[in-house]
């Protein structure tokens, strides 16, 4: 473990981490949009500014992205340096320069990041009067809808979708203020992993189509936490419900299994659970041709005693089969 000093405050940090990590680690507000710990640090947003000093003597300090600085033994920062603050400060305030103040109808609304370092940094006021730039949004296909006027430049998800997992028909376009992040073309993405963009991006540029269809907020939900039955994989999940009818499925971070991501039949695969002519009740099929419903219980004991004879049991496996089958 490494010993650095934050504003006074002695810290430690493990030999792989950066500064950013650290101080997140130790329960330190530090805002940052363009880091994500399964994606390389790139230093994009500038929004994790503090100030680095060379030595006990040193008054003045430099400024330093954290996600780009590694954490020496008996290196001493600040976060709370009222340049440093005023640079976080005004890179919110260019952000918000063209991001669209539609809140209280963006569906990320309640978890957006954006959201909580605008407030991070005490950004309350719009100074900017005059045209925003506006973007042409795209098809991206029947899961995932496309807002890029939300767009804050943080290249989470074009690092997502071709760095991590592969994915060839999606990239970042242009330059300086026109810069777009999309498809050569409007299309169905192509990738599995697609519907990640949804929670690596720190906005509303992604959102979920399937939870449009049945939109509430989000703090009006209940999570519970859940396996995917999809395959014999058991991604970690968290299943959002309201009024008895489930809402969305999101990810649930398992280091050993899926870590941060679900692919797009876990994510979007849900609908059948709120099919009307799901099965929720055993049946069992009388001597007369037709099913009624049974007690669970007595279905159970009868399942039991049919595995025990087992001369009437039959199994066919296949790695392409649910988790529940």
């Amino acid at each position: 473990m490494t010993t650095f000093e934050v504003d006074g405050k002695t810290l430690t940090a493990k030999p792989d981490e950066n500064l950013l990590q650290a101080c997140l680690g130790a329960g330190l507000d530090l805002p940052y949009f363009c880091w994500h710990p399964a994606l390389d640090s790139v230093g994009a947003c500038r929004q994790c500014a503090v100030k680095q000093y060379d030595g006990p003597e040193d008054q003045t300090g430099r400024m330093v992205m954290a996600c780009m600085t590694p954490v020496p033994e008996g290196a001493r920062f600040s976060i709370a340096d009222p340049e440093v603050v005023a640079f976080r400060a005004s890179v919110i305030e260019w952000l918000m320069v063209n991001h669209p103040h539609d809140c209280p109808v963006c569906e990320e609304g309640g978890e957006c990041h954006l959201q909580d370092m605008t407030v991070m940094t005490g950004h309350t006021y719009r100074r900017y009067r005059f045209t925003k730039r506006t973007h042409r949004n795209q098809d991206l296909g029947p899961f995932i809808k496309h807002e890029m006027n939300r767009c804050i430049a943080c290249y989470r998800c074009s690092r997502f979708y071709r760095d991590y997992a592969g994915g060839r028909d999606f990239d970042v376009f242009a330059a300086h203020d026109h810069v777009y992040f999309g498809r050569h073309a409007d299309g169905t993405l192509e990738n599995e992993f697609s519907g990640n963009l949804i929670e690596i991006c720190p906005t509303g540029v992604f959102t979920d189509k399937t939870f449009s269809a049945h939109y509430v907020r989000k703090w009006d939900m209940r999570g519970a936490p859940s396996i995917c039955a999809h395959c014999g994989l058991g991604c970690n999940t968290i299943a959002n419900a309201r009024a008895d009818r489930l809402r969305r499925i999101v990810n649930r971070y398992n280091g050993a299994v899926n870590t941060y991501f679900l692919c797009d039949r876990g994510r979007f695969g849900y609908g059948f659970v709120n099919a009307p002519d799901r099965l929720r009740a055993p049946l069992r099929r009388g001597d007369d041709g037709n099913q009624a419903t049974i007690d669970r219980d007595d279905a159970i004991a009868r399942l039991a005693a049919l595995l025990r004879a087992g001369d009437a049991v039959i199994g066919i496996g296949s790695p392409r089969a649910s988790l529940e089958s």
